[in-house]
């Protein structure tokens, strides 16, 4: 029996004025989304908790079976999993992006996908300015996306807990930042280390006159703290073995922590112009050998956090041609199986921030009894009886559907 989860990030959103009051789903070409509900059942669930911010943090950890109520503890924390970063009992990750404040507004929170040879050497101008400082550590990721690591002494050693308050710089886009900087217990550690990155990265010249023509990184933005979290793995959870494939390393990480293998693919890009295809041929190579696939498209999500339109549904119709459609193939053409699409939150392009609220997904495959829906989209899954109010629901009810 073979399993597969397709996560389209993002991808539920409101009708759009630009679409003919279609949803991005609705107004999408997805023939084998559609061919998934067809074939069998349609349903809603709820992957963010009101009590939690929404993000891919939070979203994943529902879909893939675990309350983040109880095991969420940061988003930061698994990203350095997925760098391979050992975090001590008492060490705390913090997400470090640099990012374009404008006359005192979000410009952009990527800093225009900031080159990666400009982040290394921004990188290296916080570490060294902070050389005399031992409890922090920069790693450089990918672009615009790094971490910043908070080394302990000791157990009393605890500059931040769950009241320290940061905002993700993509909740803030064109958006004033004064209201929404870091508080509580040890925001004046971050907010020291954000102004003193403002001097320093006036000293890349590399950075100030970019290649590629975009303005500056002006500052980091440090968001997403955590500790290190406590996850049981998923063979003992579920009795599947599993494998992730994706280009954001909050995905890599939190398959890390789960113990599942974490498949690396060329040109995935964690932006609109990945490389879809190549997912696809992936997810099939990976099912020989793996109970449970994962494939993560963040392309969606991106789109909607530039409020790009058309974008999102062309990311939704490439997903769906290039990775749904030849992975439901070969399923079929392999024996029992059971395939599931399912975003991990929506995100609105009129704000361009992530939501809450409840995501359609659908579920075809051995012993699922088709239902009467006939199309994935938000509007269809809302007429849809089939309700699951927590989000971590949705993985035990796939992997034991019977009607």
């Amino acid at each position: 029996m073979k399993y597969v989860l397709v996560i389209p990030d993002g991808c539920a959103d409101e009708p759009q004025d630009a679409l003919g009051g279609k949803t991005p789903l609705q107004s999408a070409n997805v023939p084998h989304m559609d061919a998934v509900v067809a074939e069998g059942i349609l349903g809603r669930t709820d992957t963010v908790p009101a009590s939690m911010p929404s993000g891919s943090d939070v979203g994943t950890m529902s879909l893939f079976g675990y309350d983040p109520l109880v095991y969420h503890t940061g988003r930061a924390p698994l990203e350095a999993a997925a760098q391979g970063i050992e975090l001590g009992p008492h060490d705390w990750a913090i997400r470090c992006n640099f990012v374009t404040i404008a006359d005192g507004n979000m410009a952009s929170f990527t800093a225009s996908q900031l080159p990666n040879d400009v982040g290394a050497e921004l990188v290296a101008l916080l570490q060294e300015a902070t050389a005399e400082e031992p409890q922090w550590e920069f790693h450089q990721g990918v672009s615009y996306r790094n971490l910043l690591i908070y080394r302990a002494k000791d157990a009393d050693d605890r500059p931040f807990d769950t009241g320290t308050s940061t905002t993700p710089p993509h909740d803030l886009t064109d958006q004033p930042i004064e209201h929404d900087l870091p508080s509580g217990r040890g925001s004046e550690l971050l907010l020291d280390l954000m102004e003193r990155s403002k001097k320093l990265f006036t000293k890349s010249a590399e950075n100030q006159k970019r290649t590629d023509g975009q303005p500056p990184a002006t500052q980091i933005w440090l968001w997403g703290q955590g500790s290190r979290p406590a996850l049981k793995p998923f063979l003992e959870q579920f009795n599947k073995t599993g494998a992730v494939i994706t280009a954001v390393d909050l995905l890599r990480g939190l398959g890390r922590l789960l113990g599942w293998d974490v498949i690396e693919v060329e040109g995935a890009t964690g932006y609109i112009d990945t490389d879809y295809a190549a997912k696809g041929r992936a997810a099939i190579e990976t099912l020989k050998n793996t109970d449970f696939v994962v494939v993560h498209v963040e392309a969606t999500d991106e789109a909607s956090h530039e409020g790009e339109v058309e974008e999102k549904v062309k990311a939704l119709e490439n997903i769906d041609e290039h990775i749904v459609g030849p992975v439901h193939g070969y399923l079929k053409s392999q024996g029992d199986y059971r395939i599931l699409v399912c975003p991990d939150h929506p995100t609105f392009l009129r704000t361009k921030t992530h939501s809450h609220g409840y995501v359609p997904f659908a579920i075809c495959g051995k012993n699922v009894r088709p239902d009467q829906a006939g199309s994935y989209d938000e509007i269809t899954a809302g007429a849809s009886n089939l309700l699951l109010p927590k989000g971590h629901q949705l993985m035990p009810f796939f992997f034991g559907t019977s009607s």
